[in-house]
């Protein structure tokens, strides 16, 4: 574990190895204080394409994770897909030190890269924001889970990648069962 009081480590962030696996699902037990995000993440894994999943390494030891994988976006006019982040989680003792900052940007940088335009989230209104994330209600995105707008919020990773496309977004069938 690291010491919060410590002068900080370099971070790296990668994408995730079948290694990496075992400290992942620690990470989001310590992080959410149980299994339901970890055991989302396992499912996830192992049935969702295309999915991004990046560990954050300081010094040997990872210290955060996050996750993005494919939704679908329905209305009557058109379906389309886009990627959902998260879960994203940090280790308690390592949180407040910019690594979930540093995950957010990479990931979607990596997202952009790997030619995705659009990310949603379920999130903290005070933090996503900051990464370019709006109120999904307010580019035509409705969820559909009866969540508050403001924690809804999506990101264009390209300019207008939402223009002319509106809808109900769906989440796979994975985070049903772990709701």
């Amino acid at each position: 574990m690291s010491d919060a009081n410590s002068p900080k480590q370099h971070l790296s962030i990668h994408p995730e190895t079948a290694a990496d696996w075992e400290a992942v699902r620690r990470v989001n037990e310590l992080a959410f204080g149980g299994a339901k995000e970890a055991d989302l993440v396992d499912a996830l894994r192992k049935s969702a394409r295309p999915i991004l999943s990046l560990v954050a390494i300081q010094g040997k030891q990872i210290v955060g994770h996050i996750f993005f994988s494919p939704v679908s976006v329905e209305s009557s006019e058109n379906r389309f897909t886009a990627l959902g982040l998260g879960p994203m989680a940090v280790l308690p003792d390592c949180q407040n030190q910019g690594i979930g900052s540093q995950l957010v940007r990479h990931g979607l940088d990596e997202c952009q890269r790997l030619g995705h335009d659009i990310v949603v989230v379920l999130g903290h209104p005070n933090f996503y924001p900051r990464f370019g994330f709006l109120p999904a209600k307010t580019k035509g995105l409705e969820c559909e889970y009866p969540v508050p707008d403001e924690v809804f919020m999506v990101a264009e990773l390209t300019s207008d990648a939402l223009a002319g496309r509106t809808g109900l977004v769906k989440y796979r069938a994975e985070f049903r069962t772990a709701t």
